[in-house]
């Protein structure tokens, strides 16, 4: 790949809209704008200024459009950059780019914008993928979380990681030139004491992955009960919309739901399924499948019971199977409009449980309390750290498997060369994750995902 052409591409969606802004990065990006622009020599205006103007070439006007100029290193891909606001006909943008492109810029591929940016050095490999991460956020926990991400928040604490592990794994490796003449230069008390010390910061960012994914992807809520408790009525009180059938019939839900619905900056995915009960109709019966099947893929349960019907004794054995999952669930009330349910009763089955009237909307604020407190999202830090990425997760729980083994040879007294290449690993998985080690194919995995244009 080429790193060196003047790459050019639309930056703003396809399709009719205000306007569309064109992008250009590269050597020749300023030269090449200069001389389809008469309005003002580009070459000679200030950087990070606006410039008004025609686009004009051979007679023919392309547009009337607003430059913005930036000259590296202080842009964000720390070459020169011209941004092109022109009016948003597809056919407008199309021909500004075709124009640059017969003179010689190429069309830029997927997140290249970025990946120069990471590879001139604007940011690591980590706040790159926030790039992407902020564009994709769809809730205010999941912006909050990638914006940290982005400021270099989690590749701070990561540096600071790999730093103390460097000085040691340098002595040990010392150590290991001086094999010979039986020296020691690093301390193993304080070794022992640092790998401690690292893993005491390791474990709770491998830790926050879980709470860190929901909030990136959203929190799979699967709501089941048998037919007629009310779990269509719940969604649809959530939602605020009559977005599924409500019938007094039992089994009007046949299939499964979904929807989206955001509490508290967290966005929740909403899967209204069949009720749960035997039956011989084949197409409820599938339904009922995959209730069981959405059941297992849950992040949440909220099982929605008919007190005006059923006992906790009546649903103890399905609540028992579903406990085995070891899932979050929640015990919804439904109905105390019709009865008064006796609460301590229920609680006692030893889940989390809530009394609510979805058609009256009646206990849904203590609902939607409880539901944050069980996914222990309800105190997102605006400034903690967490880990949203899978790829980090990963990298970061390699580091922490082989800091432990670093530890259980210290404890064992093993060789330098032994504990040299746990240090070696650990520091190559820390690395990875920030980019301080990477490969082509890599970057064109994680680039290759972004968007055009990004």
């Amino acid at each position: 790949m080429d790193f060196k052409d003047t790459i050019i591409a639309l930056a703003t969606p396809l399709g009719v809209g205000a306007i569309g802004v064109i992008r250009l990065s590269g050597d020749q990006a300023i030269a090449w704008v200069n001389d389809v622009f008469p309005t003002k020599d580009l070459s000679k205006q200030a950087p990070h200024t606006l410039h008004y103007g025609r686009i004009e070439s051979e007679g023919r006007v392309y547009d009337e459009v607003v430059i913005s100029l930036y000259k590296g290193p202080k842009s964000y891909t720390k070459e020169d950059v011209i941004e092109i606001s022109c009016h948003g006909s597809p056919y407008i943008q199309e021909s500004i780019i075709q124009l640059f492109v017969e003179k010689g810029a190429r069309l830029a591929r997927a997140g290249e914008f970025t990946q120069r940016a990471f590879l001139n050095g604007a940011f690591d490999l980590a706040q790159a993928e926030a790039v992407a991460d902020v564009i994709a956020a769809d809730s205010a926990a999941a912006t909050s979380a990638a914006l940290h991400q982005l400021r270099g928040g989690f590749s701070q604490e990561l540096a600071a990681l790999r730093e103390e592990l460097i000085h040691f794994a340098s002595l040990i490796e010392l150590e290991l030139d001086f094999g010979e003449e039986d020296v020691e230069f690093a301390d193993r008390q304080d070794l022992e004491d640092l790998v401690n010390k690292l893993l005491d910061k390791v474990r709770p960012l491998v830790a926050s992955f879980k709470a860190g994914n929901a909030i990136k992807n959203g929190v799979a809520t699967v709501i089941v009960g048998k037919p007629n408790a009310g779990k269509s009525t719940l969604l649809n009180a959530l939602l605020k919309e009559e977005r599924a059938i409500v019938s007094d019939i039992a089994g009007t839900t046949r299939d499964s739901l979904e929807d989206e619905w955001v509490l508290g900056g967290i966005r929740f995915r909403l899967v209204d399924t069949a009720g749960l009960r035997d039956t011989t109709d084949v197409i409820e019966a599938q339904g009922v499948q995959r209730t069981q099947a959405w059941v297992k893929k849950a992040q949440v349960i909220l099982y929605v019971v008919d007190v005006s019907e059923d006992k906790p004794e009546d649903i103890q054995a399905t609540l028992l199977e579903m406990a085995e999952l070891d899932i979050p669930l929640i015990l919804v009330l439904n109905k105390v409009d019709e009865n008064q349910p006796a609460i301590n009763d229920w609680e006692a089955m030893g889940f989390p449980t809530v009394a609510i009237s979805a058609k009256f909307g009646q206990g849904l604020m203590n609902f939607e309390q409880i539901l944050l407190d069980v996914v222990g999202l309800n105190q997102v830090s605006n400034s903690g750290t967490m880990v949203t990425n899978l790829r980090h997760y990963e990298k970061l729980k390699q580091t922490q498997e082989t800091l432990e083994e670093v530890l259980a040879a210290l404890k064992s007294n093993l060789t330098g060369d032994l504990i040299a290449q746990d240090l070696r690993y650990a520091l190559h998985h820390l690395g990875e994750i920030t980019g301080a080690i990477s490969n082509d194919d890599l970057l064109k995995n994680i680039f290759g995902k972004f968007c055009i244009g990004k």
